[in-house]
């Protein structure tokens, strides 16, 4: 169904030509049928889009999803741009010097969705949002940029399961190249170097076969030289008339291999830089401990995908605590070409029944965890004969067990992204749902370590003594939170009852606001005995008492007076001020 939202600021008349063209519009979706002229973003003349441009200047490569009420609202360039990559409605707002502003938007709620669409096709997009409650807010809502999404970075529910996200690095440290990749939805990090005359054509291979999604590299040169006829060639170093880096990096850029090419400032990819951002950020003090010891092009590529990170995303980031250091000696080396033959991974021939790769065909797998795993191990088979052997022994006791076998899967059914999971808990841009989906994943793990104690494989025997089985935190989790909680904090009613003993007196006082209100009345008549007198509510000072001066000379001397009316006295106690 297509995706269509009929936008506050949107006049009747621009409605109804939306909606002519969108009922005639054909394959080749033109923009232009809107008939809105762009105008430029300067010096605007209401205090919101002001506000907007202040925030824009701060993240000129990205589309701005800026938030105002209900919606994420795009404005000028970002506004046609989205509104054409999303094909939703695009209208105006009012003009800024005669000039309509184009302008579109999408529902706060369905955010992630459009945002996974654009972040697919190569875009950055800067999440703002609204830090201040409207109705406490004296003049204009105070907003900010709370996380900058890019292809490589994104981590939430619409990955695919079987596929890492990875973000790359490439950094060229005297004549070695290093090359980092972390998938930012797992916290898997790994890194490797390259010399010599090769190292340009081992980049492109390590490239072709973990796909990445974004290619960090130094903004001064291109990422690869060209050779004659369009073909790939060796990485391109820094020529002595190379252009200085502007400071800022460009809307991700697509390139012709599939990933998001996004250039950065050459001083990120130094090693006095780097090397220090990736102890600090493990809490060491030499990086020996990661195979990272006089891997200098390495550290530097890892170290400018941790800063790239930290720039762009909210949250710890405790979920990358490692990072490991590999040779391609250690795995047998699968060509792009040879995976493509093998249809390892993919069918030869595009149209082709994605069964017949040897991935599908190989795939039982329960959880998205094995998936990736599988594929991993595929595309990287092991060439050490004790790692063999371990995964030779443990499928074979698997074989000969096939009741215990069933056990073991049956108990991992049900375990969701446990990674990713914990890697939106990280980032803090998990909502209740995906913290309750972690504590259900969490309840299975007791059963399957009690499968694992009865096979005898000795790699199995190891998983058993290494697993915790985390129950207090999945009762922490279970006892604080309500079993159907809402999708996001802000719409209340998260905690469960019991928790907190302020919470649950706010939420009786606000659930049951007009009984405490009779009872108070009907207390203060007893003790004053003052039949007439009332409790009641103005937005001057709030909550008061009423007294008619008639009865004015039995109000008790605790009553604080705050206004005289003709027949009757306002007072108001400190619990009513409370």
């Amino acid at each position: 169904m297509e995706n269509f939202v009929i936008f506050k600021f949107c006049n009747l008349k621009t409605f109804r030509q939306a909606r002519v063209v969108r009922t005639n519009r054909i394959a080749n979706y033109k923009i232009s049928d809107y008939k809105i002229t762009n105008c430029p973003m300067s010096e605007p003349s209401t205090p919101l889009m002001r506000q907007y441009a202040a925030i824009k200047k701060e993240h000129p490569n990205a589309l701005l999803f800026f938030r105002l009420g209900d919606f994420y609202e795009l404005f000028f360039d970002d506004a046609v741009l989205a509104a054409r990559e999303l094909q939703i409605t695009l209208t105006s707002r009012n003009k800024e010097k005669g000039v309509a502003i184009p302008m579109c938007g999408v529902p706060y709620h369905a955010a992630e969705g459009y945002i996974s669409k654009l972040i697919r096709r190569g875009f950055k997009v800067a999440v703002c949002e609204q830090v201040e409650d409207p109705r406490l807010a004296k003049k204009l809502v105070r907003r900010e940029v709370t996380r900058v999404v890019t292809p490589g970075t994104a981590a939430d529910s619409l990955l695919s399961a079987e596929e890492n996200n990875f973000l790359a690095a490439v950094a060229t440290v005297g004549d070695r190249v290093g090359f980092a990749a972390l998938d930012l939805s797992t916290g898997e990090f790994r890194t490797t170097e390259f010399g010599g005359e090769l190292a340009g054509r081992r980049i492109q291979e390590e490239l072709e076969q973990l796909r990445p999604r974004e290619m960090l590299y130094g903004s001064s040169a291109p990422l690869f030289e060209k050779k004659s006829g369009g073909e790939t060639g060796a990485l391109a170093r820094p020529h002595a008339d190379a252009r200085p880096s502007t400071g800022t990096a460009p809307v991700a850029r697509v390139s012709g291999s599939g990933w998001a090419e996004t250039p950065l400032d050459d001083w990120i990819f130094a090693p006095d830089h780097a090397i220090p951002l990736l102890e600090n950020h493990f809490g060491v003090l030499s990086l020996e401990g990661f195979g990272l010891a006089g891997k200098q092009a390495a550290a530097s590529a890892a170290g400018a995908i941790l800063y790239y990170i930290r720039s762009t995303q909210r949250g710890t980031l405790d979920h990358v605590d490692r990072i490991g250091f590999y040779e391609r000696q250690n795995c047998l080396v699968l060509d792009a070409v040879t995976v493509r033959n093998l249809e390892l991974i993919e069918p030869l021939f595009a149209g082709t029944d994605a069964g017949v790769t040897l991935f599908r065909c190989l795939d039982a797998t329960v959880t998205p965890m094995g998936k990736r795993l599988l594929r991993t191990w595929m595309l990287r088979p092991s060439l050490d004969r004790a790692e063999i052997d371990g995964r030779l022994d443990s499928v074979e006791v698997q074989v000969k067990d096939t009741v215990r076998r069933e056990e073991l899967r049956r108990s991992l059914e049900g375990i969701l992204d446990l990674e990713r999971l914990l890697s939106r808990v990280t980032l803090e841009t998990a909502n209740p749902r995906d913290v309750l989906a972690l504590a259900a994943s969490l309840g299975r793990i007791p059963k399957a370590r009690t499968v694992l104690a009865g096979l005898s494989a000795s790699r199995l025997g190891t998983l058993h003594g290494v697993i915790d089985e985390l129950g207090d935190l999945r009762e922490k989790i279970d006892g604080t939170l309500v079993p159907e909680p809402p999708l996001t904090l802000s719409d209340g009613g998260v905690i469960a009852a019991g928790v907190d003993k302020d919470l649950d007196e706010l939420r009786d006082l606000s659930r049951n606001s007009k009984q405490y209100l009779t009872q108070v009345e009907q207390r203060e008549r007893e003790r004053t005995g003052i039949g007439s007198l009332k409790v009641k509510f103005n937005s001057i000072f709030g909550y008061y008492i009423e007294i008619s001066k008639a009865n004015l000379h039995l109000s008790p001397a605790d009553y604080e007076r705050k206004q005289t009316l003709v027949n009757a006295e306002r007072f108001t106690t400190p619990e009513l001020k409370e």
